[in-house]
């Protein structure tokens, strides 16, 4: 991490108070939570069967994300774009992550996290809708029909 990178990132830690070590016990929660999901295991299910390396890509995720560390070098659109995913799943995946937020961070670093997890929802939802040839209008939803969205999963 170049010294610009670095007092930046200290400079955000110390007003929130998010560190490295809270991060990581926030993923770490989240995912639990979402594992354990009605609506959202099914789909982590289906793609992730070694959990660890995939946290430790989150970690450095939300390390960029919240810190700006620039730790991770991956591309979410790719992996999320294709899924049988759509607005209801986004909400619920917000919904685990305030509460996540919530419950372990002092207000200043849950503020961050869930104001940076609701821009990369709706990015992550336009992906979507674009790679299914839906071109979402300001605040339009992607809606898919209950058979494409859930399978077998009732929302």
């Amino acid at each position: 991490m170049n010294d610009r990178r670095a007092r930046k990132s200290r400079e955000i830690s110390k007003q929130t108070g998010i560190t490295e070590a809270l991060i990581e016990r926030l993923v770490r929660r989240f995912y639990d939570r979402v594992r354990a999901d009605d609506m959202l295991g099914p789909v982590f299910a289906e793609r992730i069967t070694d959990w660890e390396p995939h946290l430790q890509r989150m970690f450095a995720f939300w390390s960029s994300v919240a810190l700006q560390t620039g730790r991770y070098h991956g591309r979410p659109m790719q992996k999320h774009a294709p899924l049988p995913v759509d607005a209801r799943h986004f909400d619920r995946w917000l919904q685990l992550f305030e509460e996540t937020a919530r419950e372990l961070c002092a207000p200043p670093a849950a503020d961050l996290f869930i104001e940076r997890a609701h821009n990369i929802a709706a990015s992550l939802e336009m992906g979507v809708a674009l790679h299914n040839d839906v071109l979402l209008q300001p605040g339009e939803r992607l809606r898919r029909p209950f058979s494409e969205a859930t399978e077998t999963h009732p929302l």
